[in-house]
């Protein structure tokens, strides 16, 4: 199987509190992979200490071979909405401009190509008429896509997205979701903080399944399973009597 990263013994702490302990994990190419746990289990933390945005206790991380810094151009990361300040003044083909900077020199300004690249991102998600508004005027949705748009428009091979459906409206999600799996079709890889349990085997080839550390890792039939859910949410999992894991409500 072709290894998109390689994680040995992954261990981070805050406070001197453990986050995630001792997560040993393979991950594949060209796979849409899900990441699922409760609240508090570290989903956020796992993604962000796989691209280095916060250091790790100890372990090793090994991105397409290479460490981090070798390959962050080829990383693009949508983090959750609500950790983006939407009241700075910025234009909607500006924020999607802004995914091409990692493919333009410190001295450097957009070219035209770079341009047309942003705007036929934002065809793609549906904001194209949306171009000219400030992002803090759309929806949370509208947001979302322009979000999503601006990871496209960086060309990257992985993508990292922290719990992009969240809060946003079905058109949004239906959309964003078309857009994740062509990028696989692609051959991109695509990781999913997610935490809607109802679509988790519509949405994703494979799960991640955390509790600050490794619940279960696998094809998602092989890993949504009862007995790794209960031991991921602590017993806190309860179904709707029609048997279907697509009726679950967790209590956090």
């Amino acid at each position: 199987m072709k290894t998109s990263i390689a994680i040995e013994q992954l261990s981070v702490s805050y406070h001197n509190e453990k986050a995630l302990d001792m997560i040993t994990l393979s991950l594949p190419k060209e796979k849409l992979v899900g990441i699922i746990g409760p609240n508090g289990a570290g989903k956020s933390t796992f993604i962000k200490a796989l691209m280095g945005m916060i250091p790790k206790q100890s372990g090793s991380i090994s991105i397409l071979d290479e460490s981090i810094n070798k390959v962050r151009k080829k990383i693009a990361y949508v983090p959750q909405r609500n950790h983006i300040d939407m009241d700075f003044p910025v234009l909607v083909e500006d924020v999607v401009l802004m995914g091409r900077y990692p493919h333009i020199s410190w001295w450097g300004r957009p070219k035209k190509k770079d341009r047309q690249l942003a705007l036929h991102c934002l065809e793609k998600v549906g904001m194209i008429d949306f171009r000219k508004r400030q992002i803090g005027e759309l929806s949370g949705g509208q947001q979302q896509r322009v979000f999503i748009a601006r990871a496209l428009a960086q060309e990257a091979q992985l993508f990292f997205l922290d719990e992009p459906f969240a809060g946003i409206d079905i058109t949004s999600e239906q959309i964003i979701f078309q857009l994740l799996k062509e990028l696989k079709n692609e051959g991109k890889t695509i990781f999913v903080v997610h935490h809607d349990l109802s679509k988790v085997t519509d949405y994703f080839d494979q799960l991640i399944m955390l509790n600050k550390t490794l619940i279960a890792y696998g094809k998602t039939e092989d890993v949504f399973l009862l007995e790794n859910l209960e031991r991921a949410y602590e017993g806190k999992a309860a179904f709707v009597s029609n048997g279907s894991f697509g009726s679950m409500v967790v209590s956090n």
